[in-house]
């Protein structure tokens, strides 16, 4: 029987130029409670950049295998679709990606204090920052450009 893969049509992906190997679209950003929630796709046998989680955040693997490796690019841990981890901020640098296939992963980053993510250069030393406003600007762009509408529906 094949595997079920995670129906991505009305998700309009989008990147940074600065950030190869991932894909996201945003969800919901609520300044007030200091929450961004996103979706992000790593690409499949990829890793991203060096990076650090500055706020507390929960994900759930949709679709494939996260799997993460240490500073020095060694494998530490793969979790498989439907993993479900609650993480805190400023926990030790590391790298992410997708396993033989893309990853879709469900992120809620929560009680943010002033960033989302740290990225790193290869000693360790920061080199971009992404925050709330930087989400927000592109939760702004997706309804801008009506590609938020075919991923929302009103409150039953």
């Amino acid at each position: 029987m094949p595997k079920p893969m995670f129906d991505e049509s009305n998700i309009t992906w989008r990147t940074l130029d600065w950030l190869p190997h991932i894909a996201f679209f945003v969800y919901k950003v609520d300044e007030e409670n200091r929450i961004v929630d996103v979706v992000f796709k790593f690409a499949a046998n990829q890793k991203v950049m060096l990076h650090r989680h500055k706020s507390p955040y929960v994900t759930l693997v949709m679709q494939g295998e996260l799997r993460f490796y240490r500073q020095d690019g060694t494998h530490k841990e793969t979790r498989p679709t439907g993993s479900y981890v609650s993480g805190v901020a400023n926990g030790e640098p590391h790298l992410e990606g997708g396993g033989d296939e893309d990853a879709i992963v469900f992120f809620s980053n929560r009680n943010i204090e002033d960033a989302l993510y740290e990225f790193l250069d290869e000693a360790g030393n920061p080199v971009q920052v992404l925050g709330i406003a930087d989400f927000k600007a592109q939760l702004e762009d997706q309804i801008a450009t009506g590609t938020f509408a075919k991923v929302t529906a009103r409150a039953a």
